[in-house]
Parts: structure tokens; sequence; C-alpha cells
């Protein structure tokens, strides 16, 4: 290999790691829930490598329960996990595309794609030991 081969392919790995450090530093950024709607879920749920979304109703008083470990979470999680809540009464088109039929109900979408779902008004350490299943398998930035 020659070395202007070399530094092409060294010039592209540079790229790629500031890439990934750039996405990791956007989402230590986001340190709370993120609002989802009809309108921006495609565009949201895409945009972050791991995603935690709420589908939830201002009615529910089980949602109500799990709205303060959703807020720690999000804070704890801040550069690994975004979370993002869903009114499914305000929303129901995508509520309706994913069968949401009880609140609260939690979905975890990794690189775009729902990978599990928690139904009910679990507490933070069961919300919590579902997400970190998902973040030891494997990379969430490539």
């Amino acid at each position: 290999m020659s070395d202007d081969e070399l530094e092409a392919i060294k010039q592209k790995k540079m790229a790629e790691l500031q890439k990934a450090a750039e996405a990791r530093a956007a989402l230590s950024s986001i340190t709370a829930p993120v609002h989802l709607t009809d309108s921006n879920f495609s565009t949201e749920v895409a945009r972050y490598p791991v995603l935690l979304v709420d589908f939830w109703a201002a009615w529910c008083g089980p949602c109500r329960m799990v709205a303060p470990s959703i807020d720690q979470l999000a804070k704890e999680y801040s550069g690994k996990v975004v979370f993002g809540k869903l009114n499914v009464d305000e929303n129901p088109r995508v509520a309706g595309s994913f069968g949401i039929q009880s609140i609260p109900t939690m979905m975890i979408f990794k690189n775009g794609k729902a990978v599990d779902v928690i139904i009910g008004a679990l507490p933070k350490g069961a919300i919590e030991a579902k997400l970190k299943q998902h973040l030891s398998s494997g990379s969430i930035y490539g």
C-alpha cells in the first residue's frame, strides 16, 4: 500500500471518529425528555442511537407516576440515551401505528428500530434495567 493510500485511510478514520465524538457531545446536551409529535416522530427516532419513548396522556395517573423517573433517567443517561414523550391523545397516528392500547407504554428504539417495549408503571430501577440490556448489547454509535 502506498503512503497516499494509507493517508487516505487515516483521514477517513479520523473523520469517522470526529463524527462519533460530535454525536456523543450532542447527546450529552440533552438532559430532559424531548417532545415528540406525529409530525416529528420519524425524524427524531432516526436522529438518536438509543431513544426511549414514553407514550402517555395527561389524564393517566400511572403515566404521572412514571414521569419523574423518566425525567431522572434523562439526566442520568445524558450522552447515552435520549428520552422522548409522546402524548397519545394529541398524536394518535404514531400511537396507532405501534398498536399502543394501554399507557404508560415505553418503547426503546435503537438506530431507528423498535427493540423493546415496557408496558405499565414500572419503577425506575426496572426501566433502567431494560435500558442497560440494550446499552450493553454493542456500540450505539455505529
